[in-house]
């Protein structure tokens, strides 16, 4: 079964194409600028082209649902239902804190724990087992302080994401293992959409929404009566 990965929810804008298991091929770049709206459809395009096939022979769309960058994962969402419609085929939904955890698991971890960077000193976080991978503790917008994850202190555990370089400059633990350039990637949803798809858990394509965990909040900008 051929399938089309998207992942936009971070700076890494990535795309990948497998054959069941077999990724054929991937296209990601990652950019301060959050290039995804520049990038998504070029990297399809060259993601098709590396793996040898068409558009026409993909079986089904893989998003990473989020949470992450507002809109990256609209431009994400649109387009991966944008090719559901066209070439009629099924949605499968992953969390893309779940896919960066995958390289690491079985490494003698305790925890695994990705870290996207939010505003400030919030990320979105969530624990995961390091040898199975399953969910410890469910997907949170988390504000960090001196006492975050101190349940975790006497464990082997690794933080990974960008938001583990400020995660490092708070928290006190002294097993921790940190690294900050890891992001969400399309070749990393593999393992999980083949067993969605084996237990048929697809998205409706028409009423899905990405999982921004939390609204959308603009800049207001400041009218010259509000400056003193």
């Amino acid at each position: 079964m051929k399938i089309l990965y998207i992942e936009t929810s971070s700076k890494n804008c990535s795309v990948a194409i497998s054959d069941d298991e077999k990724l054929l091929c991937l296209c990601e770049e990652v950019s301060e600028n959050y290039k995804q709206s520049e990038s998504l459809h070029t990297f399809v395009e060259w993601a098709l082209e590396g793996a040898g096939i068409s558009l026409q022979e993909i079986e089904a769309i893989s998003l990473g649902k989020g949470p992450g960058s507002y809109t990256g994962l609209r431009i994400g969402a649109s387009s991966a239902k944008g090719f559901c419609y066209g070439l009629k085929v099924p949605l499968i939904a992953i969390n893309s804190l779940e896919s960066m955890t995958e390289p690491f698991l079985g490494q003698n971890y305790d925890y695994i724990v990705p870290l996207i960077d939010a505003r400030r000193m919030e990320v979105y976080t969530a624990i995961y087992d390091g040898e199975t991978g399953k969910e410890i503790s469910e997907t949170e917008a988390k504000i960090l302080d001196e006492h975050s994850f101190e349940e975790l202190k006497d464990k082997k555990v690794l933080f990974v994401g960008d938001g583990a370089k400020k995660t490092k400059e708070i928290v006190q633990l002294p097993n921790a293992e940190f690294k900050n350039d890891i992001y969400p990637s399309a070749q990393y949803l593999i393992k999980r959409t083949l067993e969605k798809i084996e237990k048929k858990e697809f998205e409706d394509t028409a009423y899905f929404e990405p999982f921004y965990l939390k609204d959308f909040h603009g800049v207001k900008k400041k009218k010259s009566s509000d400056s003193v």
